[in-house]
């Protein structure tokens, strides 16, 4: 295999990259949806001819915890979320090497995520929510998911740091 065939996306790379655009679509379809249920809350407190729904606080709920799972995705992806840049400009290996670290921090979270996660979505599969009587595995489900898609991009990032390593381009 040449250096050159390395230029192109393969199949995990497009999937990935497909993925990473689906995921801010509904990210920023669920921030706007989430607009929504709050508004509803905070102008029936105060207006009296507004009722006082109550799947208003649960679809809130629900869409906040999706929200912040699905940033927390997008953030490892673009490696912003869980990045903190405290050290000198470095060249391209020590770079590569410490992103290495950090991502092995990441992929230990992301694995609790995805293990636990799992553990708790099955807790919540034959729960419904007291008020709106929401399937809870919805909401539980957002923890594996992140912790698979956070194993996913940590691949991805893994892999072109490795490349680096050995003395080939990213």
């Amino acid at each position: 295999m040449t250096d050159a065939s390395y230029d192109q996306p393969g199949v995990w790379r497009k999937v990935s990259a497909l993925y990473h655009r689906f995921l801010c679509i509904i990210l920023a379809i669920s921030i706007l949806i989430l607009i929504v249920p709050v508004t509803l809350q905070v102008f029936a407190r105060f207006l009296p001819f507004l009722p006082h729904w109550i799947w208003t606080e649960e679809m809130a709920r629900l869409l906040f915890v999706w929200t912040i799972m699905i940033g927390a995705i997008v953030g490892v992806r673009e490696s912003k979320h869980f990045e903190v840049d405290m050290w000198p400009l470095l060249s391209a290996k020590p770079n590569a090497a410490l992103r290495l670290v950090a991502r092995a921090g990441i992929g230990i979270i992301a694995f609790v995520f995805l293990w636990m996660g799992v553990e708790f979505t099955e807790f919540a599969w034959y729960r419904l929510s007291e008020l709106a009587e929401l399937p809870l595995w919805i909401i539980h489900i957002a923890w594996p998911i992140a912790g698979l898609s956070w194993l996913l991009f940590l691949g991805e990032q893994a892999y072109d740091d490795i490349r680096i390593l050995s003395g080939k381009s990213a």
